[in-house]
């Protein structure tokens, strides 16, 4: 087993701590290892790219041990994460070559660039999601945007999703962790329905507590889309 890297938190009252979800997307990328230096890119330096990176320990350890020729920007509007990921990096490597980016998702990144992508969302089913902080007094609600998804927990999820197509490059790949409150064989039979240029399958599964995790893999290997028939 791999180490886990050191966390570097600027402040744990904002932002989101490693939990089980974090470490299913850890042993998830030791298992890949082998898969990625099989992996033809097409390029030299492949683009990684973290959505919510929280305490960037998920794109620090796939930096480190996965892809440590890669290109990696961690994303989060959470500007306390921005700052805990890039000290996280620095704490645990010598490479450097993490940008850590704030904006709402992939709104800062062109089309077309991503090779990796890794996403653990707001995934709880929650009534609503909360506003942005505009004061001191509300940033508890950074610990709220990081676990919150809307009444079925997928708001957030599928904004990306609906994005992979247009983000990815041909043979790129998104790695998305769901719960089963999300329904994810059925998220995913409906993605795969849409997108012929899209392979989507479970890669990994794990039940943690009364919760149960899986992380799927949406492949693109195609430069189409198809139109879902009448």
């Amino acid at each position: 087993m791999l180490p886990t890297p050191d966390i570097n938190i600027t402040d744990p009252e904002k932002v989101y701590d490693p939990a089980e979800d974090s470490f299913l997307l850890l042993d998830l990328f030791e298992e890949l290892r082998d898969y990625f230096k099989r992996k033809e890119f097409g390029h030299k330096t492949p683009l990684v790219v973290e959505i919510g990176t929280g305490s960037g320990i998920v794109s620090t350890f796939i930096n480190e041990y996965v892809l440590p020729n890669g290109y990696f920007i961690a994303t989060d509007i959470n500007p306390y994460s921005c700052a805990s990921a890039l000290q996280t990096n620095k704490a645990n490597t010598t490479s450097f070559n993490l940008d850590a980016v704030r904006c709402d998702l992939l709104s800062a990144i062109q089309d077309h660039l991503i090779d990796v992508l890794v996403f653990n969302p707001p995934y709880v089913p929650t009534e609503s999601i909360p506003s942005m902080p505009t004061t001191k007094n509300e940033e508890y609600k950074w610990m709220d945007i990081a676990l919150n998804g809307g009444p079925t927990g997928m708001d957030i999820t599928n904004k990306v999703l609906d994005s992979l197509n247009r983000k990815l490059r041909v043979n790129g790949e998104a790695y998305i962790l769901f719960c089963a409150r999300n329904k994810p064989k059925q998220v995913a039979a409906n993605f795969q329905s849409n997108h012929d240029n899209f392979k989507v399958e479970q890669v990994i599964f794990r039940k943690a507590g009364w919760e149960e995790l899986s992380i799927y893999r949406f492949l693109k290997v195609g430069g189409t889309k198809s139109t879902p028939s009448a």
